[in-house]
């Protein structure tokens, strides 16, 4: 009997310490990350992710959060081309909708915040823009983004809602070269988001009505082939969270 219990003993012994070596696995503890993660943002997510990003790595020292900043419908086709990243936040669904369409996102896209039209205008309002009609006044040079970036497709909403046709100078590929057609003097209006006016010192944002009927629903999701996908689902789970929507709230977003 005593010899049964011994070999039982030191066999409950081995077991023991075989799943304490699996415990001493190198890899982090507490559900801790690291590595880069590559996260494609549309363009109007800059100066919040940005941050997003540096609260993330303080919070998980062994991560390095690397952007890239665009209109959303150029990172939706990098990502269906094959571009290497780990999470996508679009500037509308419809962008998102040909990501996912194509295979490329890991679960289903989550809507973090929202974002509405202004006119963005030089700083004092030169030209006394109030309004849509006054983009039509043939002495205003306007600039839009282009239909295909949501932003683009944004004002032509606004635009049908009110009734208006406007020839702009310019058509632009994302939302803070719209800006910066204004920021240079190129132009003397541009149909942005209301965060990218805010971000902006020396622009005014000019609020008007028909914006409420053309506002973005920003999603955001891991994507299929991220190759860090413990650390992009951190970082979307972060976005969601309260510190994370915290940030954006302060910078004009609403709430999805």
């Amino acid at each position: 009997m005593t010899t049964r219990r011994l070999a039982l003993f030191a066999a409950m012994t081995t077991l023991a310490l075989a799943g304490c070596g699996g415990e001493s696995d190198p890899r982090p503890q507490g559900g801790a990350v690291t590595g880069d993660v590559t996260v494609l943002a549309a363009a109007s997510l800059t100066e919040s992710f940005t941050r997003i990003g540096e609260d993330f790595e303080a919070a998980n020292p062994g991560v390095r959060v690397v952007f890239s900043f665009a209109g959303s419908s150029a990172l939706a086709n990098q990502i269906d081309q094959g571009a290497p990243a780990d999470v996508f936040a679009s500037a509308s669904p419809a962008n998102m909708t040909t990501v996912v369409d194509a295979g490329n996102g890991d679960g289903n896209p989550r809507v973090f915040v929202r974002n509405q039209l202004v006119i963005a205008v030089p700083d004092g309002n030169p030209d006394g823009v109030s309004g849509l009609t006054d983009l039509t006044r043939p002495d205003v040079k306007v600039a839009l983004c282009a239909e295909q970036v949501p932003c683009g497709a944004a004002a032509r909403r606004a635009l049908d809602t009110a009734g208006l046709r406007l020839t702009p100078v310019t058509l632009e590929q994302d939302v803070k070269a719209a800006l910066s057609k204004v920021r240079l003097g190129e132009v003397d209006a541009a149909l942005v988001y209301r965060t990218d006016a805010r971000a902006a010192d020396d622009v005014d944002g000019i609020d008007f009505p028909e914006s409420g009927g053309a506002i973005n629903d920003y999603p955001i999701v891991v994507l299929r082939n991220a190759p860090n996908k413990p650390a992009a689902r951190a970082f979307v789970d972060h976005v969601l969270s309260g510190p994370g929507q915290a940030v954006l709230t302060a910078a004009g977003f609403q709430a999805p």
